[in-house]
């Protein structure tokens, strides 16, 4: 039946609601215009409601040509959030496509850590030319925080601090705030420091604000408070800000003098990027084999552990050889073979995602591994009875053989808690042997649920059966 005038009309209603999202299909094609007739006025425009994140959003999704279009014709208006936004595998690309007026005027509006962020990865001399550009002492600031070890908080934290005396009254830190020069462009404590400026307490803005002059800092100090080492791990950092609910916190140097500061937004960016390390490691893509990732680099990545899977699926087939004369006798054993694998597969995926989960957040430790372990365990045979009936009752009505629908169910039942154990003990092990769990775990789980379950299913099959 032909489709009437109204059913081809785009809908309003649609229509409006995605041009209320800042990157709308509409929006990116007045962009794409803009660029096509080198109208800047009409990109800058577009361009002009745009939070940073949602501009790096559009630079990571045009093809490489429109980047370099837009980059030159927005010429001044780059600003260096957008930078700090970007994905790394095209930052880069970006920085060596801006002018070194305009790169200097982004990095110089850039906080510490975002420099330092933005500089760690690049090549040397793109380095030293971002570093060219600073003030000699923020210079010296990004180069001290270079010195630490990658992934630390020393890398991490800001160097702009709001610190005052431990002795110093509400008044006396409120002048010192209004009369300062420069102060960071966010912040939310005022660190009290002894005089050797060791951090002895944090003091909330609000409080300070609502509190009468007279009253000594000290008073108002936050019960919760946390120091970090510039040598510990931002993993360890970001776990401690999401456990404490944390705004920010104080980092010390070797000697326990204030060096800087972290800030949630900084801790949250590293528990986002732990999390998506975590989910493209889980399904063996790595980290730079994501959509943005060089081409080169995520073939060869999604290549390596590929060929992992291979050997494994290659050991799987081994198995199912030495039973070859019973599939051939048997056909049906051909047909069900797969529905053990897969849900052994699936079984072992899900109890090892939960593993790598937990063993992320700390929620499973050497302390309670054992009652883990029983836990997944006793999931997984509940779900092997219960699926084992079932397709002890699809074979038998399938068939006809009724000792054919007992093997499945016994194979199914072995298969579920064998994925289960494999699911919790092999990425606990491997954590414990220093290996990423998220990273080498499926494999390892896929071979034991797949050799498991064919070895149940047409051991008990040549047993029972032929």
């Amino acid at each position: 039946m032909a489709e009437t005038d109204d059913e081809l009309a785009p809908d309003p209603a649609v229509e409006a609601e995605e041009e209320e999202h800042p990157l709308s299909r509409a929006r990116i094609g007045r962009i794409m215009y803009a660029l096509d007739i080198e109208d800047r006025d009409m990109l800058v425009a577009e361009m002009e409601p745009l939070h940073a994140a949602d501009i790096a959003d559009l630079l990571e999704q045009i093809n490489a040509y429109d980047r370099r279009r837009l980059i030159t014709l927005y010429g001044q208006e780059f600003d260096g959030d957008i930078l700090s936004e970007l994905d790394e595998s095209i930052r880069e690309e970006v920085i060596g496509l801006l002018t070194p007026e305009v790169l200097a005027e982004a990095v110089r509006d850039l906080d510490s850590d975002d420099v330092v962020d933005l500089v760690e990865d690049l090549e040397d001399a793109q380095q030293a030319a971002i570093l060219g550009i600073l003030e000699d002492s923020d210079r010296v600031a990004v180069q001290q925080s270079l010195t630490y070890p990658e992934y630390s908080a020393g890398r991490l934290m800001q160097r702009e601090v709001v610190m005052a005396p431990e002795h110093w009254s509400v008044g006396e830190a409120i002048d010192f705030l209004r009369n300062a020069e420069e102060l960071p462009e966010q912040f939310y404590h005022v660190t009290l420091v002894d005089p050797r400026l060791h951090p002895v307490g944090n003091v909330t803005l609000g409080r300070l604000m609502a509190t009468r002059r007279a009253v000594p800092l000290r008073d108002l100090v936050e019960e919760t408070f946390h120091l970090f080492k510039v040598t510990d791990e931002e993993a360890d950092v970001a776990y401690a800000f999401n456990q404490y609910h944390l705004i920010s916190a104080p980092v010390v140097d070797e000697d326990g003098r204030l060096v800087g500061v972290i800030t949630i937004d900084d801790a949250m960016t590293v528990l986002d990027e732990e999390h998506e390390e975590d989910i493209l490691r889980l399904a063996g893509v790595g980290e730079e084999g994501g959509l943005s990732g060089p081409l080169m680099v995520t073939i060869r990545n999604r290549a390596l552990w590929l060929f992992v899977n291979l050997l494994t699926a290659i050991l799987a087939s081994v198995v199912i050889d030495q039973f070859a004369e019973e599939i051939d006798e048997l056909v049906a054993l051909a047909v069900l073979m797969p529905i053990v694998a897969s849900m052994g597969g699936n079984a072992g995926t899900q109890t090892m995602t939960v593993a790598v989960r937990a063993l992320a957040t700390r929620d499973l430790t050497a302390r309670n591994a054992l009652r883990m372990i029983g836990r997944e365990m006793t999931v997984g045979a509940a779900n092997g009875i219960v699926f084992g009936t079932v397709m002890a009752a699809v074979a038998g009505l399938w068939f006809g053989v009724p000792l054919l629908a007992a093997v499945i169910a016994v194979a199914m039942l072995l298969t579920l808690v064998a994925a289960a154990l494999g699911g919790i003990v092999i990425p606990m092990a491997l954590e414990r042997a220093g290996i990423d769990p998220a990273l080498a775990s499926g494999p390892f789980v896929t071979t034991i649920t797949d050799v498991v379950g064919f070895l149940a299913f047409l051991g008990f099959a040549s047993a029972v059966l032929m």
